[in-house]
């Protein structure tokens, strides 16, 4: 029978510490946590997917707060080459890459620096590509209700690199287009233009 939270004697874990389960899970895979070099692994593990979840403790709206400016612009926004890292769901491997994010707006823009920093809500967590992409490009529709968003993330997956097929120098593309960008041939392509300029790889 798999286990779902309705079957899982959660009570019975609560006095357990998230160190004593890093530190069983050593032993399960055949290390001794008493030696030298493991003795503070717990601990290091416990701090270390604290900052790599860490975008379950942010959310869209403390990010952007006092970052939208009404502007008289409508004109395509693009932040390129943002780098993100997250974790597989499936693995909890790692995966990491650049997303390219344009938008046009409606009377109003996000300050630039936001931009960053929204991919990090969402990337900061456990992860599909896919899903990651659209949830970037429907968060910046819910925040100033654009014209259109485009998202692309280009990544590579620890998951495909380390395990499984192990092929090293795979990438994989994925894409959102939202409003404009779906509806309107020229603006999609001159999005994909622009951010193909000066070496984008898909």
């Amino acid at each position: 029978m798999p286990l779902t939270p309705a079957t899982i004697d959660a009570p019975s874990l609560d006095s357990v510490s998230t160190q004593d389960l890093y530190r069983e899970l050593l032993l399960r895979i055949g290390e001794d946590p008493t030696r030298d070099g493991l003795l503070r692994t717990p601990e290091r593990m416990e701090k270390s997917m604290a900052f790599l979840t860490r975008g379950y403790t942010m959310n869209v709206t403390e990010v952007l707060h006092e970052a939208l400016f009404d502007v008289d612009y409508d004109e395509m926004v693009i932040v390129k080459d943002i780098e993100f890292f997250s974790q597989c769901e499936h693995h909890l491997l790692p995966f990491f890459g650049k997303a390219h994010i344009a938008y046009v707006p409606n009377g109003k823009v996000i300050g630039l620096s936001k931009i960053p920093r929204l991919v990090d809500v969402f990337s900061r967590r456990l992860q599909v590509q896919e899903r990651l992409t659209r949830q970037i490009g429907e968060a910046i529709t819910d925040a100033i209700h654009p014209q259109g968003v485009a998202v692309i993330l280009e990544a590579q997956h620890l998951c495909m690199m380390m395990r499984g097929v192990e092929k090293q120098h795979s990438s994989t593309v994925t894409s959102a287009m939202l409003g404009v960008f779906k509806t309107q041939l020229q603006t999609r392509n001159e999005f994909l233009s622009l951010v193909r300029r000066q070496g984008s790889g898909f």
